[in-house]
């Protein structure tokens, strides 16, 4: 992921101001408010700045991914050259869906909080669209996870006193 980042940040730089740079990586798969935060400090975008670009650039995309994830895969299905993808995006989900069933609203806050390789907002909405999770609970459960992702991102991005200082 870091290294997206850095490409990302690279692509950017100069092109379009920091903050909307930060806000697009934020709204990205994968990168997510977690790439967001490290282009940010690459950026030398400050912290309090940084924070609330990056929280809405995550958060964006949920409700959409909640409320239409399923029509999506399904017309994807269809498509002789998307099937593939649709399925493969339904069986990542499915494998790491388990870890979210089990607990389902406290699975899905840490899921989405803990930022390690193949969790965060987005595939945690797309779990929670396949388990059925109700929508309000859902979105509850993953505006917490972000919020967990944010603290632990600030801290890991900027430092310990980057958090406090900015």
């Amino acid at each position: 992921m870091d290294s997206l980042v850095v490409w990302f940040t690279d692509t950017f730089n100069g092109t379009i101001s920091p903050e909307v740079a930060i806000f697009v990586i934020s709204l990205m798969p994968i990168l997510e408010l977690r790439g967001g935060l490290l282009a940010a400090k690459l950026l030398a975008v400050p912290i309090l700045t940084a924070i609330p670009i990056c929280i809405i650039g995550n958060i964006l995309p949920i409700p959409f991914i909640l409320l239409l994830i399923k029509k999506v895969l399904n017309w994807m299905k269809k498509v002789k050259g998307l099937r593939k993808i649709a399925v493969w995006l339904e069986e990542k989900a499915q494998k790491r869906s388990d870890k979210v069933a089990a607990a389902e609203f406290w699975g899905l806050v840490f899921f989405v909080g803990i930022p390690i390789p193949g969790t965060g907002a987005w595939t945690g909405s797309l779990i929670a669209a396949l388990l059925g999770i109700d929508f309000k609970k859902a979105i509850l459960a993953e505006l917490l996870g972000v919020a967990i992702a944010t603290v632990i991102m600030s801290i890991v991005s900027y430092g310990l006193l980057g958090v406090f200082i900015g």
